[in-house]
């Protein structure tokens, strides 16, 4: 499967944005999605993650309760909705499809990755 990431932009602290991620492909569905981020000079970092069917999720300590990671399998997409965005959330971040579990994705057993879109957190 191939991933493109999209939505990524500058914003003020406290502001929202919506990232994207189209999927090319006919298997996007049996895949557990998640999205990573990377800041500049830090390690890649697990975000969120979602089931195949979108029942379940799992999200880092540090986004929980600001971000919404979903997916819409007839369009072959993957979301994440940021709110209450704060400077620490700024990072290129990455959609990424894996074979498994939440847990796959978590480990970072990933299959395949997106090409990343930068967002930018003003104070």
């Amino acid at each position: 499967v191939q991933l493109q990431a999209s939505g990524g932009g500058l914003v003020q602290a406290g502001g929202s944005l919506r990232l994207s991620c189209a999927a090319s492909g006919r298997t996007f569905s049996s895949y557990v999605m998640g999205w990573f981020r990377q800041a500049p000079g830090k390690e890649r970092e697990f975000v969120a993650a979602i089931s195949w069917s979108g029942g379940s999720t799992y999200y880092a300590d540090s986004v929980k309760g600001r971000f919404t990671i979903s997916r819409d399998n007839a369009k072959n997409t993957l979301y994440l909705q940021m709110n209450s965005l704060k400077p620490e959330d700024t990072a290129v971040y990455y959609c990424a499809a894996a074979d498994g579990t939440l847990k796959t994705v978590i480990d970072r057993q990933i299959g395949f990755w997106g090409q990343g879109t930068q967002v930018t957190v003003s104070s």
